[in-house]
């Protein structure tokens, strides 16, 4: 997230015409009611604010990590006062050392400096509180803005996708060929043919309804991937091996309807239709904290030229819709050497 300060010129006007008015109201209190000279307190107020200033543009930085750390709150309250601490020891010094190495009467401002510590600590401890609070509030808008507006993208992603889903999810090669081996079983094997057309039906009622339930458990999506496997599977027999490892506790989470289905399309592709060889399809599923970790593993034959190639479309939409749903927190990475291709996925679990 940006400085939310610095990236807005109207904004770093206002910021700094704040500490131009507060400089001016520390210069009065000093001269007025301190009986300060009018050049000490000029030197004062001036540059005691503008070290807090900068110091305040780089609070954010600190802030900006404890705001996104997921600790309890008592570890956010200790991070903060940790800050808070070394920001005003930080500016007392600084303003101190400045403004006596500029007025002329060092040791009448050295008499002032150690009559005024109590209140000036007091005041900078109520400017950096109003400090975090405006980053919090600034913080918090932000968040609420970027969760409507990627809500609204994965609306219209699902509005937009849902064509393409049907003829990406469901496309016609594997219609084709499903149907195609069912009537071959229906000679060979009527038994198998029945169990392929029901678990075919399954899945495509699946795949239609999907599209309208958002999100949907890991458990029905893993029961709609395993629909399609076991159809894959009739047709390719032993060439087709599935293997799982999946935690129970993981299966309440949501995540978008059909979101792993083209990472299993694309082990099927790239994996069992480019090899003579048995593929083994590997799933793992587990919790890692408060993160679910889904990770799709199948082997490839590394003479197939074809495997270099194409595997992107579908990936693209996964990490697409993963950054869509989750924000920062949804992660995908992709490994492949010469013997496997890997998929890792990695999303907040949410029930």
């Amino acid at each position: 997230m940006r400085h939310p300060v610095i990236v807005n010129r109207s904004r770093l006007l206002v910021w700094w015409l704040a500490w131009a008015v507060l400089a001016a109201g520390q210069s009065s209190l000093i001269h007025f009611v301190y009986g300060s000279s009018i050049d000490a307190a000029i030197a004062d107020g001036l540059i005691s604010m503008a070290i807090f200033g900068l110091i305040g543009l780089a609070v954010w930085f600190p802030v900006r990590a404890i705001l996104k750390n997921n600790a309890q709150l008592f570890s956010n309250i200790l991070n903060l006062v940790f800050t808070g601490t070394v920001t005003i020891i930080f500016w007392l010094f600084a303003t101190k050392y400045l403004v006596r190495a500029i007025v002329t009467e060092k040791m009448d401002y050295q008499l002032f400096w150690h009559s005024v510590l109590f209140f000036r600590i007091t005041v900078g401890v109520l400017i950096f509180f109003l400090i975090i609070l405006a980053y919090y509030l600034f913080h918090s808008a932000t968040q609420l803005a970027e969760k409507a507006s990627r809500q609204a993208q994965l609306e219209s992603l699902v509005r937009e996708a849902e064509l393409k889903i049907l003829r990406s999810q469901i496309n016609p090669h594997f219609l084709f060929n499903s149907l195609n081996s069912i009537s071959s079983l229906t000679v060979t094997d009527p038994v198998k043919a029945r169990e392929m057309i029901v678990k075919l039906s399954d899945f495509m009622r699946y795949s239609l309804s999907s599209r309208n339930a958002q999100p949907v458990t890991l458990r029905n999506e893993m029961e709609s991937l395993r629909l399609y496997l076991d159809i894959e599977k009739i047709r390719f027999s032993d060439r087709l091996v599935i293997e799982e490892e999946i935690s129970d506790d993981c299966l309440p989470a949501l995540l978008p309807g059909l979101l792993l289905q083209p990472l299993y399309e694309n082990a099927v592709k790239h994996g069992v239709y480019e090899s003579t060889e048995r593929v083994t399809i590997r799933t793992s599923v587990r919790r890692e904290g408060d993160s679910v970790v889904i990770s799709v593993t199948n082997n490839i034959d590394p003479e197939a030229i074809v495997t270099r190639k194409g595997a992107g479309i579908g990936l693209k939409n996964v990490r697409g819709r993963l950054e869509l749903f989750y924000g920062e927190k949804g992660e995908m990475t992709v490994t492949r050497n010469d013997e496997s291709f890997n998929v890792n996925l990695r999303f907040p679990y949410k029930d």
